[in-house]
Order: C-alpha cells, then structure tokens, then sequence
C-alpha cells in the first residue's frame, strides 16, 4: 500500500487543543457543544475548520491554522476560544480542559451523533469505547522530507515521558483519586489502535503494517492508528498526541515550542548527516507507565544503555540544549516557560493541592480548571 507524504515546510506548527464543557453551576459535564457549534459555523467558512467537535458532545476541538512561530499559533486558539465563551456562556457552560473530569461519569456522557465513524468506534470498543471521557492536546509539526519522519519518530519517543509528566492532568476519575498523575494515559491506550507506536525502519515498513491493518479490518484508513506519536501523511506533518489536556495558554505554547524545538533540532542533525538515537521499546513503555504514574517525580531511562535520571533534572538541562533551536524559531520565550511549568507544578499536581485545601471536595478543583483556561496560573496558585 503506497502512502505518500505531503512534505511540509520545515518546522511550520499546528496545534489541536479539546476543551470540555462544564455546567456553571455543578461543575458536571454539559452536552452544548452541537449548539455552541451552530452558534459558531462562520468560524469555518471559507477554509479548514477552526472548530470542532469530538467523540462526545460536551467537547469542542478547537484547531489553528499553519503558522511559523508558536505565538501566532497560540493567539490563533485564543481568537477562537474568544469566540465560544460567548454562546457558552449563554447556555450557562463554562470552558476547562484537563486529562479527565475529576468526577463527572462517563455513563451520563451523550456520543456525537450523526457520525459514523463515532458510532463505529463505540461499536467496536464498547465498555472501553464508552470510557473515553477524556481530552488531550495536538501539536502538527511540519517535516520537509518523507526520509525523516520515522527517524525523528523514534528519536521523540525518547522525549515521550518529558511531554507525559508535564502535560499530565488526569488524577481523578469518576471522583476518586487513582494514584496516578495521569490516568488518562493508560486508559487511552486500552483502545486497539492507540497508544505507542511501533517503531520503523523505513518507510516502507510502515506502509506495510497500515496494508496489513487495512487488509484484516482493524482500520478503514491510517487516520485511525490513534499512537501518541504518529505521520500524518496528508498534512505533512509529524503529530505529537500524548499530551493530557492542558489547562492553560502559556502551557499550550510551552509544550509546542518543546516539540517544534525537538523536531527543528532532530531535523538540523539529520541534514548532517547524524543518526538519531532511539530507545528499545521495552524501554519506551517502561518510562511513558513511570511519567504516567509518577509524574514530575518519574525517574526516567534516557537512552538505550538504560541511564537514568529524574526528569524534571533530565529536563532543565534539555531546555539549555535546545536554547539554539529556540532562537531559530523565534520561541525562546515559550520553550523558557517550561522551565516554569517545573517551578509551580503541572496540572495534577495542582488539582492535587486544590482538592487537599478542600477537604477532598472535587468542584473546587473543576472551578479552578476553569479559572486557569480564563487567567492563566496566578501569583496565589
């Protein structure tokens, strides 16, 4: 099965960022999102859609368009985001975005309808089709040669649990605490065609594998290997999925100038003529389970020999590495507040305090979700 790569122009960025709905009143799930996108039809005439929706109807996917810079892509979701709190907030719904609800159940949750490929899926997967109350963000990198896909692929994935600790925001479901920093991560990954990817060596084992899932009736196209990291072949871009929701703008841009410096920095070696390292996958799964249970506290493997370090250390000195790549993209800013995420918490950990200052109780925790989409992180958080 041949499948060709629409090269992009190197490093140029998009981002997919799922966003929940939440009653103003109890903090549950609300199923507005078809009407929010009536409302807001306009913002998809005459190009590609800027707004979406998802599996289930309390979610909006809101999406950017190209861009060269992480700030334009970021004030992008932000003009769109502006315009949903308004039909929002007639309809008394407010916008955060986490991992998972901290107690809303997934019973209660109404699946897109009129979508076939959702239907499908819930079909297939059934009990853990219907558990996927979770949302995530997306971030497109653009890759000027089909060569360096799979080489920047496997690179990533050594980069895999970075991106798991820092996004992680799902410590709760269905209003207990799992023990997890993000549970989502391995929830996801009971589906058939998500999780890790395998790793290739060549292009064409890839297009072998998608004519084998293909031909046995696993997926209907290769849009639908749903791996944490994945080609997407028609946008000619490298996507990055792994993250958990985040919660905020200035996260958002932290973790797409991470990616966009990684894959600007991977692609820069290739074109002399290095050879990316990679890890043995036994190694890949270990450290995305350690980043997922763990979190910032995740003492990681960095390389095929099996050193290891605790990653937010691991982390402080890859922002200095990646400093040269920032200042070609025009990102330092965003990348330098990494370094900031590491400083005030990722998102579990702060739902984690919200909750303990609470007494346990959880629509504390949803209320400052929903702060955070609207202020950022304040000097009282």
């Amino acid at each position: 099965m041949r499948i060709d790569f629409s090269s992009s122009e190197r490093s140029t960025l998009g981002i997919e960022w799922e966003l929940a709905l939440t009653d103003r009143e109890t903090g549950e799930l609300t199923p507005h999102a078809p009407a929010i996108l009536a409302d807001l039809a306009h913002l998809n005439e005459g190009g590609p859609e800027r707004l979406t929706g998802e599996l289930l109807t309390n979610t909006v996917e809101v999406v950017t368009g190209v861009h060269h810079r992480v700030r334009d892509a970021v004030d992008d979701l932000r003009g769109t985001i502006d315009a949903v709190h308004g039909p929002a907030a007639v309809l008394g719904a407010d916008l955060m975005c986490a991992g998972t609800h901290p107690y809303s159940r997934y019973v209660d949750q109404e699946v897109t309808p009129d979508k076939e490929r959702y239907a499908t899926l819930i079909d297939r997967t059934r009990w853990w089709g219907r558990q996927m109350m979770i949302w995530g963000v997306h971030v497109h990198v653009g890759i000027d040669s089909r060569d360096k896909v799979l080489p920047i692929l496997n690179g990533l994935l050594t980069y895999l649990p970075h991106f798991q600790a820092l996004t992680a925001s799902s410590p709760f479901w269905v209003g207990e605490e799992t023990g997890y920093a993000s549970n989502r991560a391995l929830m996801f990954q009971q589906l058939p065609t998500a999780g890790l990817p395998p790793q290739f060596d060549s292009w064409g084992g890839y297009e072998r594998m998608v004519a084998d899932m293909t031909h046995t009736g696993v997926i209907d196209d290769h849009s639908e290997l749903r791996w944490d990291l994945r080609p997407s072949p028609k946008w000619g871009t490298l996507e990055t999925r792994v993250f958990d929701g985040i919660a905020t703008f200035d996260e958002v841009g932290a973790m797409a100038a991470l990616v966009q410096c990684l894959v600007d920095d991977m692609s820069e070696r290739l074109d002399r003529g290095e050879e990316l390292g990679r890890m043995q996958p036994w190694f890949v799964r270990e450290n995305k389970w350690r980043a997922a249970r763990y979190g910032m506290d995740a003492i990681v493997i960095q390389d095929a020999d099996g050193d290891e370090r605790l990653v937010t250390d691991d982390l402080r000195d890859l922002l200095v590495r990646l400093e040269p790549a920032a200042a070609r993209l025009g990102c330092v800013e965003e990348l330098h507040s990494v370094g900031t995420i590491i400083g005030y918490g990722a998102s579990y950990q702060r739902q984690l305090r919200v909750a303990a200052q609470h007494g346990g109780e959880l629509r504390p925790v949803v209320a400052s979700l929903v702060r955070e989409l609207r202020e950022g992180i304040t000097a009282a958080d």
